[in-house]
């Protein structure tokens, strides 16, 4: 049983975990969140009334506070009450103690399990990449994480490989490179070590980064990969904080 993000290509049976993220004039501000009703895309309940066929699966109460202005909830995708397809989760809130509850609707999709088949066994590479490589001192950022199959394109492998990704789990790590007072012990460089990266949406994934206490220099990153029996760990790259 693997537990999923949104954006992982879930599959019957995976954890999946569904995170909200609430801002007022882009800060990051607190909601109530009285509920989340999960709900399946059925084209068989398509009518004039009901024109996403929206067929009612699950309500969840338990939800994570995980952070100012950040929630998840998770839910066990069983088979006897899930099944392949679109699903629309919808999210009770209130902003504000005086004002009515609203809705936010987000929705996910359940994949088929990824089955490839080969007389031989597959080896090909990732290209990992991440910006922005420059980053003022003091500044808090997302880091974008691309990762883009290094296959032959247009194929099934291709596609394949691609669905791998999006399910795989990714961890970074940051270490200095130059900076004006660098420890002489080599594990004191390191600063990020071996962090998942947990915001996912596809190929792309996103790594908070908070520099405010981390000195001007530059920093080598890098990244693992675990696909099945295989793991990866990538070049490094450069970043620079100034």
């Amino acid at each position: 049983m693997a537990n999923k993000e949104r954006g992982q290509n879930p599959a019957i049976g995976d954890n999946l975990t569904l995170r909200f993220f609430s801002y007022n004039a882009n800060l990051p501000t607190n909601v109530t969140i009285q509920k989340v009703d999960i709900y399946f895309m059925d084209d068989t309940l398509v009518s004039e009334s009901n024109p996403h066929g929206l067929r009612l699966v699950e309500t969840v109460t338990d939800i994570s506070h995980n952070g100012t202005g950040q929630y998840s909830a998770t839910i066990n995708l069983v088979e006897a009450k899930f099944n392949i397809g679109r699903y629309v989760d919808e999210w009770t809130i209130q902003t504000e103690e005086n004002l009515p509850l609203g809705i936010t609707k987000n929705e996910f999709k359940i994949y088929p399990n990824l089955w490839f088949t080969s007389p031989w066994p597959i080896i090909y590479d990732f290209d990992f990449s991440f910006r922005p490589n420059k980053i003022r001192s003091g500044s808090k950022r997302y880091l974008e994480i691309n990762i883009v199959p290094n296959v032959p394109t247009a194929t099934d492998l291709e596609r394949y490989y691609a669905g791998l990704v999006i399910s795989a789990d990714i961890k970074i790590s940051i270490e200095m490179e130059c900076v004006e007072c660098m420890p002489d012990e080599q594990d004191l460089r390191v600063i990020v070590d071996r962090q998942p990266v947990t915001v996912r949406s596809k190929l792309q994934n996103f790594y908070f980064l908070d520099t405010t206490d981390i000195p001007c220099g530059i920093y080598n990153v890098w990244f693992e990969m675990g696909l099945g029996e295989n793991f990866y760990i990538t070049d490094k790259q450069q970043l620079q904080i100034y």
